[in-house]
């Protein structure tokens, strides 16, 4: 007989529960996006040629420190310092952009040139001397390999992966001061100036990408989309390189304001499109609508109060006095024509479904009807059940997925009312599809108006955005452009 003790019970325990960690962890390492991005070689090629053009903008604004050293001629040695460095003129030729499949993104100059100017100083025995300098470069060539990755808060990091530099020629013009110095000392001068160069580019450009990376932990993956609603758009995992495109899956999910608590479904996976010629790609899911929908019932926005002799006045007066068409039975309780008020409540979350065919929404809900009587003070008439199967455009406008309903189909069930009117529900049911029809679908498309920001790379544009909707998904494809500001 095996006997076991507490300690042996605890240590089983102990590995029960790691066991369990580890499987919870696993199950959050996989965690399925609700939107996706992906980025082609097409997008790339357009981002580098943009990124060529800052590059040179950026290079002629840049300031320099400045830099001492000290030459031999013979038994002389001459101490001299370069000061007020700017670039006039670059030239970049030949540039590339490709992905690094598991890594991230290489990118290659060949055949650049600059011109460079400055001043001088130099110090000998017995001897002073100043002027100005021109150095020109030519035959330069660097790649350079940064690598992304995700941090631990769920923003987009980059990181330098590579850094290679090759200067062909340092061409060195001095000017000013004594002609048999300069042209003396011009000669000596291209050995240290190409060795400043060599030590302190990529070096540079590690700085410049620290900066970037620094910048990216710094935007909000948590965003605004109005009064009611917050988006986070966090990745779940570190983007996937690929050798033709790059792949961003973010989470996705859409909270009320102030109430970030996960909703109880979780996302399905979903692929984008094998082929396209399209820069940009946007894979949304039916999670991500579903997580809308919820966060928006949440928030009470399918909760609606209409007061319709004062909506649809310009249209259809509807009073009590309706009533005398199809419900009698009610009539009979207003003499006097009063104004009809509606109290439309969502009683679970409308239901998202998107098929090849398109995208639809249902809504359940409750509908209570009074009357408005004179003393502003208001009558109960009737309540009912209401379901209403919805038609959901979608489009892009301004870098935003706009939702809009189209109320289709409308079934209503009596519970309650002032007087039993079994055999005119359909009559009822038809007046309530043309109120909310002509009320309440317009006030939910009001609200969701402003629509859904889309994750977007800074200071561009959507152009000739197409969506198209699958089986739980939809993909929009896009090209770019990019506004300066």
């Amino acid at each position: 007989m095996l006997l076991t003790g507490p300690c042996d019970k605890g240590e089983k325990m102990l590995k029960m529960w790691y066991s369990f960690l580890l499987c919870l962890l696993s199950l959050q390492l996989e965690a399925n996006p609700g939107l996706k991005v992906r980025i082609t070689q097409k997008g790339l090629d357009y981002g580098r040629r943009i990124g060529v053009e800052l590059l040179k903008q950026a290079i002629l604004k840049e300031t320099f420190p400045s830099w001492s050293g000290q030459e031999s001629f013979s038994f002389v040695k001459v101490n001299y310092k370069i000061s007020g460095l700017r670039i006039n003129a670059v030239d970049f030729p030949e540039t590339s952009a490709s992905f690094i499949p598991g890594t991230g993104i290489s990118l290659s100059v060949a055949r650049a040139s600059a011109t460079i100017s400055a001043d001088w100083r130099m110090k000998a025995w017995l001897l002073r001397d100043q002027g100005g300098i021109t150095v020109s470069l030519s035959g330069l060539f660097m790649a350079v390999v940064f690598e992304v990755s995700r941090d631990s808060t769920g923003h987009l990091s980059m990181l330098l992966h590579n850094c290679q530099l090759i200067i062909n020629s340092v061409k060195v013009k001095l000017n000013g001061g004594s002609s048999w110095i300069y042209n003396f000392l011009s000669g000596y001068l291209e050995k240290p100036i190409q060795t400043k160069l060599d030590e302190n580019l990529c070096l540079n450009i590690k700085y410049k990408i620290q900066m970037m990376d620094a910048q990216l932990r710094k935007l909000k993956v948590l965003s605004q989309i109005d009064a009611f609603a917050q988006i986070d758009c966090s990745l779940v995992s570190s983007p996937a390189v690929f050798k033709s495109h790059i792949n961003l899956d973010l989470k996705g999910t859409v909270y009320p304001v102030g109430n970030h608590t996960d909703p109880p479904f979780m996302p399905a996976p979903f692929t984008l499109p094998s082929q396209g010629d399209s820069m940009l790609y946007l894979g949304v899911s039916n999670y991500f609508l579903k997580s809308a929908s919820l966060a928006y019932y949440r928030a009470g926005i399918f909760n609606i109060t209409i007061s319709l002799s004062q909506e649809l006045a310009t249209s259809f007066n509807l009073t009590t006095g309706i009533f005398n068409d199809f419900v009698p039975q009610i009539a009979v309780y207003y003499i006097t024509a009063h104004p009809v008020l509606l109290k439309l409540m969502a009683t679970s979350p409308p239901v998202v479904s998107l098929q090849a065919d398109g995208c639809s929404l249902q809504i359940t809900g409750c509908v209570d009807v009074f009357a408005v009587l004179p003393n502003s003070t208001i009558q109960y008439i009737f309540t009912g059940n209401l379901t209403a199967s919805t038609r959901v455009n979608l489009t892009v406008i301004k870098e935003k997925l706009i939702i809009s309903l189209l109320l289709k189909r409308l079934q209503f069930s009596l519970l309650h009312s002032i007087a039993s009117f079994s055999e005119q529900v359909s009559l009822v049911e038809n007046f309530l599809f043309y109120a909310l029809r002509s009320v309440a679908i317009p006030v939910i498309n009001d609200k969701l108006g402003k629509g859904f920001p889309l994750p977007n790379l800074a200071h561009t544009v959507l152009i000739r955005p197409v969506i198209k909707v699958n089986q739980g998904h939809l993909v929009i494809s896009t090209d770019v452009h990019y506004k300066q500001k």
